[in-house]
């Protein structure tokens, strides 16, 4: 992680620049390609402008899974869902600290913004019905068939690219220009050789993501992750909330983030949690379980930071490691070597470093009749070979930011909208509440093309009214 450079906020009556967008979009993520292409589906016409060479970001490093009610997917498959249904289940996971509106706006965009992403764009989503993520009441968890956030990204990016949609690389925003009304004219933006341009507008989106990636905010209002990995991208370093904060706008849920507890070490990568849910454990160095890993993947990493070291073992049998290699990640942890197989109680606990009777007395409660301490039932227990995997708990994405009305125009201190200033995705504050339990599988990719779609329309509507 990083410290943040320095964003600025200038307010002039008038502004000169090089050429002019009627929406100016930064960050070229999810959010910010989702929301291009639906300005293109409006007519409207806009540039992105991506700080890297290669547009990636945190939607790149994700699992690229994105939870939708009611879309075409599910009906072909004739599982019922609602906006009200899948709202009720963010509520449950944060506690009822979401935002309710933003819950009710994005829990109805997200399925026709998928719908529409696959019948304009060729984007072909396929729904994961093999097993439910934690908190969620029916499969509407939809990913392309490769199931990998690169592929997310590498599909937006040919969809943006045959849309025509000027993308700028290495262009990174560092100023935003306001007037006397407090509405955006433009930004400055600074290209590799020092050069800065400058871009007019008549709206501004920021997708810029959040500030995982800067080590002050984390320490600042994260304190409990402060010494955590980190398996975001740099490219999360606060630029949304130091704009907010120039512009006296009012930011929301800081405390809120994705964590991991299923981070990879020492080989820095994800091991999808679906084994978790189907029967796997994670043990610590005493050979003992800690928590209900059924809880939830963004919970856990708190949880298992708090061992002994920073360090648990993922422990599961031949079952779940077929499972396992249906992920694209997990292979290459496993290539990687990763993966450790141990043929007896044993040589799995010679492999963790605890003692064997504690261990054998772990694997023997996984096969009891009825609740864990914790709460958690097991439908069978663990037979030899086993498997395990080292890992550590990790913060991914931060869920708060700017906070935003329902159609993701910044507000103010005082609760009034700016004009023209947008926000979503990582830079706006999301549905997962103040804490790290909030976080429901999925709100990330949730916020960003369900915000970024919202954007696009809101955005559409203020360049149509300024035209009349």
């Amino acid at each position: 992680m990083t410290q943040a450079p320095v964003r600025r906020v200038q307010r002039a009556a008038g502004f000169d620049a090089e050429a002019h967008a009627s929406v100016a979009i930064v960050g070229a993520g999810a959010c910010g390609l989702t929301a291009a292409l639906m300005l293109h589906d409006a007519g409207i016409d806009c540039v992105v402008l991506e700080r890297d060479a290669q547009p990636s970001g945190s939607t790149a490093l994700s699992s690229g899974f994105i939870p939708a009610p009611g879309t075409r997917v599910q009906r072909l498959l004739g599982i019922a869902d609602s906006a009200e249904r899948f709202a009720a289940d963010i509520q449950a996971k944060a506690h009822r600290h979401a935002a309710p509106a933003l819950v009710r706006a994005y829990t109805e965009a997200i399925g026709p913004a998928l719908d529409a992403l696959q019948a304009r764009h060729g984007l072909d989503w396929v729904l994961l019905d093999g097993f439910l993520y934690p908190g969620h009441g029916v499969h509407r968890m939809h990913a392309l068939p490769q199931k990998t956030g690169a592929a997310l990204m590498a599909a937006l990016q040919s969809a943006a690219g045959n849309a025509g949609i000027p993308v700028l690389t290495q262009a990174l925003v560092e100023t935003l220009w306001l007037d006397d009304a407090d509405r955006v004219t433009g930004l400055a933006y600074r290209r590799p050789d020092g050069r800065e341009e400058r871009l007019a507008c008549d709206a501004l989106l920021l997708a810029c993501n959040g500030f995982g990636g800067n080590t002050a905010m984390v320490r600042e209002l994260l304190p409990e992750m402060a010494e955590a990995a980190f398996g975001g991208h740099v490219g999360n370093d606060g630029s949304a909330i130091l704009w907010g904060r120039a512009l006296g706008a009012r930011l929301r849920d800081l405390g809120g983030y994705q964590g991991h507890g299923s981070w990879v070490t020492p080989q820095g990568a994800l091991m999808s949690w679906a084994v978790m849910m189907e029967g796997g454990v994670q043990l610590n160095r005493e050979g003992g379980r800690f928590h209900d890993e059924t809880q939830g993947y963004s919970e856990a990493a708190v949880k298992v930071l708090a061992q002994p070291g920073g360090i648990a073992w993922n422990v599961f049998d031949a079952p779940l490691l077929a499972l396992a290699r249906e992920f694209s990640d997990f292979r290459e942890a496993e290539a990687a070597g990763a993966l450790r197989r141990c043929d007896t109680v044993a040589e799995l606990a010679a492999c963790i470093g605890c003692e064997a009777a504690a261990l054998q007395a772990t694997l023997d409660a996984l096969r009891s009749i009825g609740p864990q301490p914790d709460g958690r039932v097991f439908r069978r227990g663990l037979s030899a070979p086993y498997y395990a995997v080292k890992v550590t708990g990790a913060l991914f994405h931060t869920q708060g930011g700017l906070d935003v009305a329902p159609d993701m125009r910044v507000l103010r201190e005082d609760g009034t909208p700016l004009p023209n200033l947008l926000a979503a995705g990582g830079a706006a504050g999301g549905v997962s509440g103040d804490a790290v339990w909030g976080y429901l599988s999925g709100n990330g990719l949730l916020s960003a093309v369900a915000g970024g779609a919202i954007a696009a329309r809101t955005a559409a509507g203020l360049i149509g009214k300024d035209k009349t």
